[in-house]
């Protein structure tokens, strides 16, 4: 899986939602959980962005561990403002769905990763 498709994938959602959460905003006057929502679903890209620059490996893994984990969190986001009628149906499902697939290739991601990591030999 490419990195470069998972941070364009992952910039496009939080474009999405950083429109969303400003239509929110304006239209609803609900700021509370659309704050959350605006802080998780940009923080993914912000993680994958920043691992380009890991200090080796290890760090490389724990932030797209951490995208991963906000990624979940944007999806109890979106789903707790679809459920309180915040978010319609036709926003609500293209949305998830695109968090859904950015999970997944991180997820991919991270067991690829992992999986090339060569075990440190010790001398006994």
């Amino acid at each position: 899986m490419s990195e470069s498709i998972l941070r364009d994938k992952s910039k496009e959602f939080a474009i999405q939602i950083v429109t969303l959460c400003r239509e929110i905003k304006e239209t609803r006057r609900e700021a509370v959980l659309t704050n959350q929502l605006l802080r998780s679903g940009t923080s993914i890209g912000a993680n994958l962005h920043e691992a380009q620059y890991a200090q080796g490996t290890k760090d490389f893994i724990s932030k797209l561990e951490i995208a991963q984990k906000e990624c979940y969190e944007t999806e109890y986001w979106l789903d707790l403002l679809h459920a309180t009628g915040y978010i319609p149906d036709e926003r609500y499902k293209p949305l998830q769905s695109l968090c859904g697939s950015i999970r997944r290739m991180l997820i991919a991601s991270i067991n690829t990763t992992k999986s090339n990591v060569q075990p440190v030999a010790h001398n006994s």
